[in-house]
Order: C-alpha cells, then structure tokens, then sequence
C-alpha cells in the first residue's frame, strides 16, 4: 500500500519524539529538530505545537524530568548530579530549579518520597502529546496466533487510583534489584485486569526463579499456558491503549477466534537502564479459547 501524505507526515513528527526520547543529554534545539523531520525551521515550532498541543521546548523538558524522576527512584546507584547531567542538564542548579517547577519539590526530596501524583498530573501533557502520534496503525497481519507456555510468577498487584501506579512500579523495580532479579535475568509481564480508573488493577511480574521469595504485598501466581494473539510492539511503549483497543475493536471482530477466561498482558523484552527505545520489544498477549 501506497504511503500516503498524511502518512509521511506523521511518520516524520513520530521521528522528531523518538529521537528527543532517546537523545535528552544531546543537541535539542529547534533547528536541529527540523533537520530530524525533514521541515523548515521557520515552521516547525508552529507544526509541532499544532500536531501535539504542546510546544517543542515543553516536550523536551517533560521528556528529560521523566527520565529524571525515574532516575531519582530507581536509579539508586546514581547520584543526583549524574541523573541531571543523563537528562541534559548542565548543572545541577539548572536540573534543581527545572525538577521544582514541574514537581513542586527538590529532586533529593523526590527520590526520598517520591510524589507519584504530583508526577502524574505533571507529564499529563507529555503523554497526550505522544498519544497524537500513537495511532493503531495495525494490520491483521501484524498479529500471530502462538501457543503461550506457562510461567510462573511473582506478582505485585496495583489495585486502586492509577496516578499511584509509578510508585507501585518503583517498588516492583526495587525489589528486583535487590534480588537480583533484573529484566536480563528473569522476564517481565504486566497483566491487565481492569484499566477503568474507578476499578483499576495492574499486576506487574516478573518470572519466579529458582529460590525467588515474594517481598511485601506480593504473591506467587502464574500465568497459564494456551493460545494468544500476539502483536509485537517496537520501541517505547508506555501507554499500550491503542494497541489493546485495535486488538478488541478490528482484529477480534474480523477474526473468528473467541476469548479465554485471563486477562489481556504483556511480555516486556530487551526492557530496563540504558536500552536504547528503539531496540525495546513488547510482545501484547490476547488469550484465546
């Protein structure tokens, strides 16, 4: 199928947001954007701002505190000035003042107690912004039937408002490392149970090694073998709601396969510090009968 102008269009924006995600630390300005999309400099502040509601240096920004307030929460090997120099900062003064503004709070204090809701309210935009671009492009021939293999897991299940979710992934992600348990080592799944905010549950896994104990709040489970519908995903992909809905609303439909009794999940691959976006793999699992 032809590609059409609209098509390349977007496909140019898109590569504009991954190459700031994957680049905080780089050149960032406007003009070396525009070079990324292939449009002129005199206009392209005024396409970005069009096409995503939100300005280029604004984007830039959110896109380094992201990265940073993660940093700051996991990334407990790292001190402060390492994370604001990862992020693009020249000082740790200009990382400080930006890291208050968006959050109301110093990084130091973040990563001691990190404010999850706060965080949430804050990167609203930055995530609107890339759900402009994140289309369910899909086609039918994207999604392959296989057969799943059980595995078992340890599961820590975020039940309650979503904005809480993040620190319920930084204790997840704490538990694993001081285990020793990191995505190279045993693999990673989410599991979807209801995604509606006023009856909200995301379990978040990992495989249950040989000796592996649950932390706090957590438990063994496993999730059971038989056949999915898997349509694999390339790149960042921390909001999988278009995929999920394409899935539903035009595979499910056209496809004359019927549902399983388990809830929609994921299988995060080549995830974790310093991979770059473009080489992350999700593997989206539909279960069915």
């Amino acid at each position: 199928m032809n590609e059409t102008a609209a098509d390349n269009y977007r496909r140019r924006m898109a590569r504009v947001l991954d190459h700031i995600d994957r680049h905080p630390d780089g050149d960032l300005r406007l003009e070396t954007l525009s070079r990324v999309a292939a449009f002129s400099k005199f206009h392209f502040h005024r396409q970005f701002g069009a096409t995503f509601g939100i300005s280029v240096q604004r984007y830039v920004n959110l896109s380094r505190m992201k990265r940073a307030a993660f940093a700051l929460a996991c990334r407990t090997e790292m001190s402060v000035i390492e994370i604001a120099l990862a992020a693009g900062f020249q000082s740790p003064d200009a990382f400080a003042k930006a890291f208050r503004a968006e959050f109301g709070t110093s990084p130091s204090a973040f990563r001691k107690a990190p404010d999850w809701a706060a965080w949430h309210t804050a990167i609203t935009p930055y995530d609107d912004a890339r759900k402009q671009i994140m289309t369910a492009d899909f086609k039918p021939a994207d999604v392959e039937i296989v057969e799943f293999a059980q595995v078992p897991i340890i599961r820590l299940s975020h039940i309650g408002d979503p904005a809480g979710l993040n620190g319920s992934i930084a204790r997840f992600i704490a538990w694993r490392k001081a285990n020793r348990v990191g995505p190279q080592v045993a693999r990673t799944f989410n599991i979807f149970h209801r995604v509606e905010p006023e009856d909200f549950r995301i379990d978040l896994a990992c495989q249950a090694m040989p000796g592996l104990e649950p932390g706090e709040g957590m438990e063994r489970a496993s999730i059971p073998a038989g056949r999915c519908a898997r349509l694999r995903l390339v790149g960042l992909s921390d909001d999988l709601e278009a995929p999920a809905t394409w899935l539903y609303r035009s595979w499910l439909p056209g496809s004359g396969e019927t549902l399983r009794d388990f809830p929609l999940f994921c299988e995060r691959s080549n995830f974790g510090p310093g991979m770059l976006e473009g080489e992350m793999l999700t593997d989206l699992y539909l279960p069915l009968a």
